[in-house]
């Protein structure tokens, strides 16, 4: 079984993150693809139970706007049931764009591995990644 890590990332702080919650869900016993989401397949992606989806905060806290929102878009009615983990870096603000993409995807119908998901501020620290790959254990735990 292959857990997929989809993400984007303009610095390498949410790509780090991505990496992170791998080695976690790789911890677990499960395989993880770790995928840029230029390359990803929002059906296929809704074949597996469980996957995470990364993203920093862009402009006014919202996803990035040319790759990952219409991604999000697209993968949103095939996510009913569906076990994901949500993460992503942020440079300001308090996190509001990580709330919005958590209740939009539960509003959906899926089922959070981390209720308001897992945020670094800037460069992810060893907390953030710890936490990384402790949502990427529990997200492999029950997939």
């Amino acid at each position: 079984m292959s857990i997929s890590v989809v993400y984007w990332s303009g610095t390498g702080n949410t790509q780090a993150m991505a990496e992170a919650v791998a080695e976690g869900i790789k911890e677990a016993g499960a395989d993880a693809d770790v995928i840029d989401v230029g390359n990803a397949d929002a059906a296929a992606l809704a074949s597996e139970n469980a996957f995470a989806l990364g993203c920093p905060s862009m402009g006014a806290e919202q996803l990035e706007e040319s790759e990952m929102e219409p991604f999000v878009e697209e993968l949103e009615p095939l996510v009913s049931g569906k076990k994901i983990l949500l993460f992503g870096a942020y440079g300001w603000g308090d996190g509001e764009w990580m709330r919005d993409w958590a209740d939009r995807m539960k509003n959906a119908g899926a089922v959070l591995v981390r209720e308001e998901g897992v945020i670094a501020n800037e460069t992810p620290d060893d907390d953030a990644l710890s936490e990384c790959r402790a949502a990427g254990k529990d997200l492999a735990a029950d997939a």
